[in-house]
C-alpha cells in the first residue's frame, strides 16, 4: 500500500435511506430527542446523535436499496481535500471508484470495503446553505 502523507477524510456519517423525510426527522428529533444539525429541503437531513455520531437521512433515490432492507444504511466520509483528488488516491490504493453525476451541491464517490459493503466519500459545500435550503 502506498505511503499516506495526508488524511483523505475529516469525518463522516451513517446514511439511512428513508421513504418520508419529514416523518423520519420527527422520529429522530422528537421521539429519540436527537438534534437536527442541517436540512436540505426534502432530500437530506443531518442528525447529531452525540459524541461524534452523525446520521444522514436521505430519501431513497430510484435504484437505491429500499429503506429497511439490506444495504439501506451505508457509511459516508467527508473529504479533507477535493473529491477528485480523493477519488484518484483511492484508485491508486486499488479501489474501484464510481462517480455518479452530482445531485445538488454535494459531490460523491462510491467504493466498497473488502466484504463488498458500500461506502462513499462526499465533498459538501462549506458556509451557509443555498437559497431554499433549511438548517
Amino acid at each position: 500500500m502506498p505511503h499516506v502523507s495526508e488524511n483523505l477524510f475529516t469525518g463522516g456519517n451513517a446514511t439511512i435511506y428513508v421513504t418520508d423525510l419529514d416523518r423520519s426527522v420527527r422520529f429522530y428529533t422528537e421521539t429519540l430527542g436527537l438534534g437536527l444539525a442541517f436540512r436540505a429541503g426534502d432530500a437530506w437531513a443531518r442528525i447529531d446523535a452525540g459524541r461524534g455520531l452523525t446520521l444522514g437521512l436521505h430519501v431513497a433515490p430510484p435504484g437505491a436499496p429500499r429503506p429497511g432492507t439490506n444495504g439501506s444504511i451505508t457509511v459516508g466520509f467527508e473529504v479533507a481535500r477535493p473529491i477528485d483528488d480523493v477519488a484518484r488516491e483511492l484508485e491508486v490504493r486499488g479501489l474501484a471508484v464510481r462517480r455518479p453525476p452530482s445531485e445538488g451541491a454535494a459531490k460523491l464517490a462510491f467504493f466498497s470495503d473488502p466484504d463488498g459493503n458500500s461506502l462513499y466519500a462526499a465533498e459538501v459545500p462549506k458556509g451557509p446553505p443555498p437559497t431554499g435550503e433549511r438548517r
